[in-house]
């Protein structure tokens, strides 16, 4: 085998920056500015880290900041993203299922922070939940991953038609669909279909709109919203109705449910305006009255390195 090719897809600072420059306009507590003056350093840091194990390894590289790429990922053997779950789960609305990702959490959330500043301000750092590496065993899983002696784990992702149409991102954590405006209701309906069939009967919604997760995304917000954690290598998908408004009884049971990898969900979407957030804020795909919107798990796996008390045993 020849060379190794990496892209290492970074976070930008200026995103530390702009968490800098409101700070300093709206806070007067000198431990704000310090804690996130040392965010963006440790970011730096790591960055310059990775580059520098990468310049004493056999590989070819590459490396760029997540805001300098928008088309998808080819010609490489491996993605490094430097960053958080944010800069990962961009990273993987770019890659196909034949490109691995690993994720390297640039800046870690210290205990002994949120400990000593917990009074005071919100001193978490990043998550990382799906970042197998920070800059402590970096090296050695990179060794590990090109050497061979690790591979990667395959999770689903969810595919999303909008009017029969594929939309080209695939969600790896969740979306949500909803009105642009969050104090306003959402009317909808939605069905689980098998084989072409209904599987469900028709159930008609009022609510703040409709969150489906992926199993890595059931972590997060559907987690929160009082859903269940799945096995990270689960193909379903878990949905749940946001917040519904006098549901009837025959249809509350319905509000909450699965998908399973053989079925789809078909939400029919009643409100003038509506968008689909796919992963986060940053993605959003607008919808309007009348349209037609079908989500499963029949998309490609992404394939990735994950964190040790994820990797099934």
């Amino acid at each position: 085998m020849g060379r190794r090719r990496l892209l290492l897809l970074l976070k930008p600072l200026d995103a530390y920056s702009i968490y800098l420059s409101n700070a300093a306009s709206r806070s007067t507590n000198p431990k704000v500015l310090s804690f996130l003056d040392n965010r963006c350093k440790v970011h730096r840091d790591a960055i310059e880290f990775c580059q520098n194990i990468l310049r004493r390894k056999p590989v070819d590289w590459d490396a760029t900041f997540r805001t300098n790429l928008s088309q998808p990922i080819h010609d490489v053997d491996l993605v490094v993203t430097v960053g958080g779950d944010g800069t990962l789960l961009q990273a993987s609305h770019l890659l196909n299922d034949s490109i691995p990702l690993l994720g390297v959490n640039s800046d870690p959330t210290q205990p002994h922070e949120v400990q000593e500043f917990g009074n005071e301000f919100d001193a978490t750092r990043s998550t990382g939940y799906l970042c197998a590496a920070t800059v402590k065993n970096f090296e050695q899983i990179l060794n590990n991953i090109l050497e061979c002696r690790i591979v990667p784990s395959e999770l689903s992702r969810m595919s999303i038609l909008v009017n029969s149409m594929p939309l080209s991102t695939y969600a790896l954590n969740d979306i949500l669909i909803a009105d642009p405006c969050p104090a306003s209701a959402s009317r909808f309906s939605f069905r689980i279909r098998k084989d072409g069939k209904a599987s469900s009967p028709l159930t008609n919604c009022r609510s703040s709109g409709l969150r489906v997760s992926t199993a890595a995304g059931s972590t997060a917000a559907m987690l929160s919203a009082g859903g269940f954690q799945m096995p990270i290598l689960s193909t379903d998908l878990q949905y749940m109705v946001r917040e519904p408004i006098s549901p009837t009884s025959a249809s509350l049971g319905l509000m909450h449910g699965f998908v399973k990898p053989n079925e789809t969900m078909d939400i029919d979407w009643y409100t003038n305006e509506g968008l689909i957030y796919i992963d986060g804020h940053r993605n959003a795909h607008p919808v309007q009255h009348g349209d037609t919107i079908q989500v499963s798990s029949q998309a490609p796996k992404l394939k990735i390195f994950l964190p040790d008390n994820l990797t099934p045993s």
